[in-house]
């Protein structure tokens, strides 16, 4: 097997991800539109339908065989928790601030190592604590805690938080036999198949305006997406990482523009902590451990 050599162009690596998180702001705003007379159900199949176009030309080209697996079990895990997240972001994407969305998207780290400890039997050590706790305490603070402990819009937002850290940890577990490709390419399978079964009861006729906005979300979050993979390519996460954030300052800034939404002073605040605990877990010495650490 041929040794690839690591690429290290942090500038290069950093205007990419800038560009995939303002993609990403895009494709939330461009949901945000859609949800208005178009179904969440509907969104969803559609974000994964052109997931799957993606690869149909690869597949022409080099047919079948990159795709084989032996852990179709594991593939389909992923795809439970990764399309269940995504029903819940849309969801508060339609319903929340744009900005407090986004956070609650980029809130996942918060709650990987806990689940990686719990799963994988991963190390947990005091310093992880703080950093979780740190960021939880960022959650708590975007999701506006009332009376009744949190508003249900609110609760979906930790949904969705915790669904994609359950996501990341499953795509962990099998990343010592399975490349991204393949990862990536049956969640987009499954997630449309299972996308699809919901529209059953859930149908609606679509507008040509509905149709070109579905089509962008697709294609705005594939892209946004491949160009976040081939940033991580150029960098280490450790340098480049915390550009991912500017996905929140984006949305913040388009929302105010499109619909004059103000992030409040608990929003910034809670944005600041999972910001800090997720630096402090880039500055985290690295550990052996019985698992295989192999990036996505």
């Amino acid at each position: 097997m041929v040794e690839l050599t690591r690429l290290d162009h942090p500038r290069k690596g950093a205007a990419l991800l800038t560009l995939s998180a303002l993609l990403f702001s895009i494709m939330g705003v461009l949901i945000r539109e859609a949800s208005l007379t178009v179904n969440n159900e509907t969104i969803v199949f559609a974000r994964n339908f052109i997931g799957v176009l993606f690869f149909l030309p690869m597949i022409a080209v080099r047919g079948f065989r990159p795709f084989r697996t032996q852990r179709l079990g594991g593939h389909f895990l992923r795809t439970f928790y990764g399309l269940s997240a995504m029903y819940c972001f849309f969801y508060a994407i339609a319903h929340l601030p744009l900005a407090d969305s986004m956070i609650f998207t980029y809130a996942a780290p918060v709650f990987t190592p806990i689940l990686a400890w719990l799963w994988l039997r991963e190390s947990l050590t005091p310093r992880m604590m703080v950093m979780v706790l740190i960021g939880f305490a960022g959650v708590l603070l975007v999701a506006k805690p009332t009376g009744a402990l949190f508003d249900p819009k609110g609760l979906v937002g930790i949904g969705a938080s915790l669904l994609a850290a359950s996501a990341w940890v499953s795509i962990r577990a099998m990343s010592d036999t399975e490349p991204v490709s393949r990862i990536v390419f049956y969640f987009a399978t499954f997630s449309a198949l299972l996308s699809a079964i919901p529209l059953f009861w859930a149908w609606q006729p679509l507008t040509l305006v509905e149709l070109l906005l579905l089509a962008g979300v697709g294609i705005v979050a594939t892209a946004s997406q491949l160009i976040m993979s081939h940033a991580y390519a150029l960098a280490p996460p450790g340098k480049i990482g915390p550009f991912s954030y500017l996905a929140i300052v984006f949305s913040g800034f388009i929302a105010w523009l499109l619909w004059n939404e103000v992030p409040g002073l608990t929003t910034w605040l809670g944005a600041g902590l999972i910001f800090a605990s997720t630096l402090l877990s880039l500055t985290l010495p690295a550990r052996r451990s019985k698992t295989p650490r192999t990036g996505v």
